[in-house]
């Protein structure tokens, strides 16, 4: 046997897939853990993702008539009480707020000043944003009302994991109202395709589009349609949803108004959201044994320039020419630095390869003389290495961003594709659960009508995650997830 080819992860994503993913988030310098039970700290590198994320996504929001808004982080008790759905759905994870100070005493600090009503942190708005829809509602005229706000959340996980499953994490989440039913769907079918859009051009992974089952299903809602994607270690993950809720919310938080007939009719509402959790999927679809991956028109930086320096008279010389680079790189649109640490230059070297910025960039000693760089791809790695001149370099580097945005896109493709399997009974699903097989299986849709079907989820920890589009939905994908 040839000797183990060295890796700046250690363990592999063969070896320990989830362990492998903590140390690649530590190794980026994207997150911490925090001394707040179930939370991270996100640090700068990783919230700069999220970000350009925020900077993408909320154009596309108001271009679609959204406006932005604030609603309180604390939600009266009551407010969830009104509808019994959704407070159930939630119950479990709600972390309750019954003090407003704190007083000394023999053992420290202790709550007092309880409240008449208890607070729940939000773990999502509906009925507060639903309560004011209430008031700002009264007539066909004020439809439809589109509202978005960005902010955290919190819900109380047990078994918690960085950007995947946090008890506090960064979302934004949509909330509309409208006149008809037809409206509602559509609106949720357009922010569909919007999050599909978005996932594809600037986080460069696919999925599958399609409609939860039941059980599934937001507490609440209608109807809930989500974006589905396969990690590397065929486990699904709930990228984004969207939510039908029909008149659920209305008629619990009474938003009302006058038809164009006059009559008074409850609004058909809607909400939807993608969170940090999208930075995780990001992560475990694009990764590798030597760190992060970053999609290039996300990444925080596109392109990093080392000046590699032999002699210390020649430092200030290559890091000017660097510099010239990277103001002519900017004055184009990208993201680019000059890596002007004190540090070793293969230090830096894998510093850049393990945060996965898309394109490396070498000059030294011959390069500074012959006016030109050394360029290397993070999604290839040494066998993409070129030079050009700088002009060149200018000039296709925006291109070389592209081509690397279109491999990562095709390789989340292939991958989607080439583990999905198709089914046609239950012996179907358990004979490839049992092998341990990495990936989802799609079965007619019917299969879940069979009273066998449910011991076998239970057996394999399996759960559906969505009726896929593309099928009519007549197929579900059944399968691990996050």
């Amino acid at each position: 046997m040839g000797k183990k080819a060295r890796t700046a992860i250690t363990p592999t994503r063969e070896e320990n897939f989830p362990e492998w993913y903590q140390q690649v988030i530590k190794a980026a310098d994207m997150a911490e853990n925090s001394p707040v039970r179930g939370c991270m700290i996100i640090k700068p590198y990783g919230f700069a993702v999220w970000e350009n994320m925020q900077n993408i996504f909320d154009p596309w929001l108001k271009d679609y008539g959204v406006q932005n808004a604030s609603f309180p982080l604390l939600i009266p008790l009551s407010f969830l009480e009104k509808e019994a759905e959704h407070i159930d759905g939630f119950a479990k994870e709600c972390a309750v707020v019954t003090h407003h100070r704190l007083e000394g005493s023999e053992n420290g600090l202790v709550p007092a000043g309880k409240l008449e009503e208890p607070y729940v942190i939000r773990p999502t708005s509906e009925t507060i944003i639903g309560d004011a829809m209430s008031r700002w509602v009264q007539s066909y005229r004020d439809l439809p009302l589109k509202l978005n706000q960005w902010g955290n959340v919190m819900r109380w996980e047990m078994r918690t994991r960085m950007f995947l499953r946090t008890s506090e994490f960064f979302w934004h989440e949509g909330h509309n109202a409208f006149e008809t039913p037809d409206d509602a769907k559509k609106d949720c079918l357009t922010i569909l395709d919007m999050y599909e859009k978005f996932f594809h051009e600037y986080l460069a992974f696919t999925g599958y589009k399609g409609i939860k089952t039941p059980e599934e299903r937001f507490p609440g809602a209608k109807e809930t349609y989500a974006f589905e994607s396969i990690m590397q270690d065929g486990k699904a993950l709930q990228a984004a949803t969207t939510h039908d809720l029909g008149q659920t919310f209305s008629k619990s938080c009474g938003i009302k108004f006058q038809t164009r007939t006059g009559v008074e009719e409850h609004a058909y509402t809607t909400s939807w959201a993608f969170s940090t959790r999208a930075i995780g999927g990001m992560i475990m679809i694009h990764g590798d044994d030597d760190g992060m991956m970053m999609p290039p028109r996300i990444a925080p930086q596109q392109i990093v320039i080392l000046p590699v320096v032999k002699n210390p008279e020649e430092d200030g010389e290559i890091v000017a020419f660097a510099e010239k680079i990277v103001a002519d790189l900017k004055s184009k649109g990208m993201r680019a630095m000059v890596d002007k640490r004190d540090m070793r230059t293969p230090d830096k070297m894998w510093d850049a390869i393990k945060k996965g910025i898309p394109l490396r960039v070498e000059i030294g000693g011959r390069e500074l003389e012959n006016k030109e760089v050394t360029v290397v791809r993070r999604d290839i790695g040494r066998e993409s290495k070129q030079t050009l001149s700088v002009s060149e370099f200018v000039k296709q580097a925006q291109g070389l961003l592209d081509q690397v945005h279109d491999f990562m896109l095709n390789r989340s493709k292939t991958f989607r594709d080439e583990h999905t399997f198709d089914g046609t009974s239950l012996s179907d699903i358990s004979d490839f659960f049992a092998k341990d097989n990495v990936g989802l299986v799609k079965v007619p849709v019917t299969l879940l009508e069979d009273d066998k079907l449910e011991a076998i989820m239970k057996e394999y920890s399996l759960s559906t995650r969505c009726m896929p589009f593309e099928d009519g939905g007549e197929k579900v994908l059944i399968g691990k997830a996050y």
